[in-house]
């Protein structure tokens, strides 16, 4: 069964460090565009960070200079090191996979297909 495992999250004061990982099993979903999204209560899920099977990388630019997104393919495993995080950081955090493509890849969650359960990131100010 195809399943993306996401942990990590936790509460931190601003200017504080977490490291979200995201579990694939079931296919090998590294080898595809891979992103992470955060949903904040009443807005809409958002991109924050992209990665391609060659390991090329696309950030939101409300995150470009503090977050990293990378894979370890022997894991078959994504993470996202967040670094200086702010207040308006909080949100819901997920993984997805888009199956359909292994580059050009987008920050529309319309794109993404497969989903982990999300992992709450919460900042403190």
């Amino acid at each position: 069964q195809v399943q993306l495992v996401e942990s990590g999250g936790g509460s931190v004061q601003a200017g504080g460090s977490l490291r979200l990982s995201c579990a694939a099993s079931g296919y090998t979903y590294i080898t595809n565009c891979m992103g992470w999204f955060r949903q904040a209560p009443g807005k809409e899920r958002e991109g924050v960070a992209t990665i391609n099977r060659d390991g090329a990388t696309k950030y939101a630019d409300s995150v470009k200079g503090r977050f990293t997104i990378s894979k370890d393919n022997a894991k078959n495993t994504l993470y996202l090191q967040m670094n200086s995080l702010k207040p308006e950081d909080t949100a819901m955090y997920y993984c997805a996979a888009d199956l359909s493509r292994a580059y050009g890849c987008s920050r529309d969650k319309g794109s993404y297909n497969y989903w982990g359960q999300g992992t709450q990131v919460t900042v403190s100010s």
